[in-house]
């Protein structure tokens, strides 16, 4: 393989609204729609469909909504072998509110992804040992991520964290064991407990993070485009290209996914270069509705995206 995500699955509920409401409030929606999504999965889609041999280890449930969801991965080319069906809980369900403005407001409730253990990873272990690329977030138990990170050290696999979402006094070990720690302006507020409303306070904050025992932090900061740090201690800054925003949902899903496509198969490319493709990609994305079905198959982006 050349990715292998451990994370979550969720069946996605979509409304589409002219605000995000209140507290209390009823509002008169637009449209609504089903999709799938969850952090895992969509990192995972977006990587295969930019060409990356990809395996998911996850849960769903025994239901409606984890029966298609398995079918979703297989048309997507995903590898599906270590992600079971359990009859303990229901599908994870994402309910989404996306404004005019693209901006969304988003509420989980985990179900199958919490029955996700550590002997499900260690079970794993044949396909993590030979990836390229591990992917792991926050929407599982953080000690399942931990486990699959520690586990995919231990074969020399490039490590890639996505905080998220971000968890107080997270385990020290997250920052000292990944290669690469992926969170956005939100999560690195949290984690750092600095405001990240700029390009410069992002770099500060990114610096902070980088103490804490990071090799690399890549702090995305959606249309003002990602902030990067390594050993150097240089911050750098990606601008975004200006595109119009349709539906922000998962956009920072598909440029983690990108950029685990890149550092797999195109790992010859400079790290800038790797974010300032990721964050086009991601780009792509915010301009179509949806989660999944926003995200672009390598046939519809520009070639230059995959020269060397």
């Amino acid at each position: 393989m050349d990715v292998v995500v451990v994370g979550s699955c969720m069946k996605d509920l979509i409304s589409y609204v002219p605000r995000l409401p209140d507290p209390g409030e009823t509002i008169v929606g637009t449209k609504f729609t089903f999709g799938y999504g969850g952090k895992g999965a969509n990192q995972c889609v977006m990587a295969a469909r930019l060409g990356a041999k990809t395996s998911m280890i996850g849960k769903v449930g025994e239901d409606d909504f984890g029966r298609g969801y398995l079918k979703n991965f297989e048309d997507n080319g995903v590898n599906i072998e270590h992600t079971e069906m359990t009859s303990a809980a229901a599908t994870g369900v994402a309910t989404i509110a996306v404004n005019d403005d693209g901006q969304n407001a988003i509420i989980i409730v985990k179900g199958a992804n919490d029955t996700l253990t550590e002997q499900d990873v260690a079970n794993s272990e044949d396909v993590i040992s030979k990836a390229k690329v591990l992917i792991c977030q926050l929407e599982i138990s953080p000690h399942i991520s931990l486990a699959a990170i520690k586990l995919a050290r231990k074969h020399g696999v490039v490590t890639i964290l996505n905080p998220a979402p971000a968890v107080l006094n997270l385990d020290p070990s997250f920052y000292s064991m990944c290669d690469y720690f992926c969170p956005n302006e939100t999560e690195a507020e949290i984690l750092s407990g600095l405001s990240v409303k700029s390009v410069p306070e992002a770099m500060t904050a990114a610096l902070l993070l980088l103490d804490k025992g990071c090799r690399t932090v890549v702090l995305t900061l959606g249309e003002q485009g990602a902030v990067c740090v390594s050993q150097d201690r240089k911050p750098i800054h990606i601008p975004a290209k200006k595109v119009k925003q349709v539906d922000s949902t998962g956009a920072g899903d598909a440029f983690v996914g990108a950029f685990a496509f890149y550092v797999s198969c195109m790992s010859h490319l400079p790290l800038a270069e790797m974010l300032k493709r990721s964050g086009e990609i991601a780009g792509h994305s915010v301009q179509f509705p949806g989660t999944q079905t926003s995200y672009p198959h390598r046939g519809d982006l520009q070639g230059d995206l995959f020269f060397s």
